[in-house]
């Protein structure tokens, strides 16, 4: 078996996405974990399929604070609660009352995971809330772009990055998807941000993109 660190707290085995596993023997999603590293699978979380589409950076690392827009029932923000560590915190912001009911199931584990229940268009709901390294936004909504980027200037450190995963359905069923993924990074750039790489998601994510960028 073959272990490469692609990026700080994320593997290669055997060339399959995987963090190391917080606890050796809870599978909370039924995923395979091989000698204490989970299988990350991509064909589930966006950020994931970034990686195996081979994303050319994933700027979050033990210790960092992230906002996480969008953590619905969990699965990819236990990923990324492995990547910080003890040392970080994520804070999941979930707007619909059933998916942050079994939210709650993975944050009653997981201690450096903060469950919001809001609307992540109401970002002073959360306003108490400490600046953070990373933001994280997958919500399906057409003012996703414009969402994550008020998110950014309202709580995001200086130098801080964006991962943003863009469904282009939402913003417009239309339009071809990877167009769509364009007119969303100039909305980013128009805003402030630099660009650092950006992928289409299929097969995993069909008409997704997936942006990595930072705020000026």
């Amino acid at each position: 078996m073959s272990i490469d660190e692609k990026f700080p707290g994320v593997f290669l085995i055997d060339g399959k996405v995987a963090t190391k596993a917080t606890f050796k023997e809870w599978r909370p999603f039924d995923e395979v974990i091989i000698d204490g590293y989970r299988l990350w699978d991509p064909n589930r979380s966006k950020a994931s399929a970034a990686i195996a589409k081979g994303i050319g950076t994933f700027p979050m690392k033990k210790g960092d604070r992230v906002l996480y827009l969008g953590a619905a029932h969990g699965f990819t923000i236990s990923y990324l609660s492995d990547i910080v560590g003890r040392e970080g915190m994520i804070y999941g912001v979930e707007f619909s009352d059933r998916c942050f009911r079994e939210l709650l199931q993975i944050t009653a584990k997981y201690n450096n995971i903060a469950p919001i229940l809001s609307d992540a268009r109401l970002f002073e709901n959360y306003g108490w809330m400490e600046k953070v390294d990373v933001v994280y936004c997958d919500i399906a909504d057409p003012q996703q772009t414009e969402t994550a980027i008020r998110n950014c200037k309202e709580f995001m450190k200086k130098d801080g990055y964006l991962l943003l995963a863009i469904k282009s359905r939402s913003i417009d069923v239309t339009a071809n998807p990877r167009q769509t993924v364009a007119n969303e990074m100039e909305k980013l750039k128009a805003a402030g941000f630099k660009i650092f790489d950006w992928k289409m998601l299929d097969p995993f994510e069909k008409d997704h993109g997936f942006v990595v960028a930072m705020m000026k």
